[in-house]
């Protein structure tokens, strides 16, 4: 009896990872968990998918692995017809065209890569914008390593928009800058697979998630005694960290007049 107890649970094991979407498989595996689902709703509407056909090599294919479809492509028995067998497509005796399976190891770095493209596209949305800014708030891409930010919440991005440029990167939005995750297994993802937009689109979607950190930059001193910014050793680039109040407005829009009138007089 209990052989059979574990021969039913055996069977309703494998039976739920058959019951796994390619999707759900991909955002699960070590490494990828800065990805979201994007829903099958989203991958079926081809005004979603403008462009990536011209990208991706092996686009249908990769597309229907990725919605869990059969995997095949078509090919013509005789590919070099002659005229007069062209001229005999309509009729209903012809033998329909072949399917040839694609080997899935060339398959499945397209297929990565399209569905990298495709979650770009997807954090643009509402609902990817939505979801990106829940895991934002619960801290689940981790935390700014600099520590002025107080552990500040961080997003991951990319440099390019472009595939295989550059890995993902990690956004902090209190320091404005950029930092490589610190697992190694991150640091394999495309930053492709999320873009340059999202994130700034996501801060100005929704603003209240922006932590309320009054900016620091660390001082280096000499026994006591501050480092001048003219010296080499000096912190030289201090001012790009350097943050206007909000209350403040009215001395920017100031400052930024002067700064135009300046570059006026320098060319009159």
């Amino acid at each position: 009896m209990e052989g059979n107890i574990f021969d039913l649970d055996d069977s309703h094991s494998s039976s739920e990872s058959s019951l796994q979407s390619w999707i759900s498989w991909y955002c699960s595996l070590p490494g990828n968990e800065y990805y979201i689902e994007v829903p099958e709703e989203f991958i079926d509407d081809e005004f979603n998918l403008t462009g990536l056909s011209d990208l991706v090599p092996y686009y249908t294919q990769a597309l229907e692995m990725i919605l869990d479809m059969e995997c095949a492509e078509y090919f013509d028995d005789d590919q070099s017809e002659s005229e007069e067998e062209q001229d005999d497509f309509w009729k209903e005796d012809k033998k329909p065209k072949r399917m040839k399976s694609v080997d899935s190891r060339i398959l499945e770095p397209y297929t990565f890569m399209l569905y990298g493209l495709i979650h770009q596209r997807y954090l643009l949305t509402r609902d990817g914008l939505r979801l990106m800014a829940e895991r934002y708030a619960h801290t689940e891409f981790g935390t700014c390593p600099r520590y002025y930010c107080d552990e500040s919440p961080v997003l991951p991005v990319g440099k390019f928009d472009q595939v295989g440029k550059e890995s993902v990167h990690l956004y902090c939005p209190v320091c404005l800058d950029i930092y490589n995750p610190p697992s190694s297994v991150h640091q394999s993802i495309d930053g492709a697979h999320f873009g340059t937009t999202y994130a700034n689109l996501l801060f100005l979607t929704f603003p209240e998630l922006i932590p309320e950190v009054a900016p620091q930059v660390y001082q280096p001193t000499i026994f006591g005694f501050r480092v001048s910014p003219l010296s080499l050793s000096g912190p030289q680039n201090q001012w790009l960290r350097e943050k206007p109040q909000q209350n403040d407005n009215n001395t920017v829009n100031d400052l930024s007049c002067k700064t135009e009138n300046l570059h006026i007089d320098k060319f009159l």
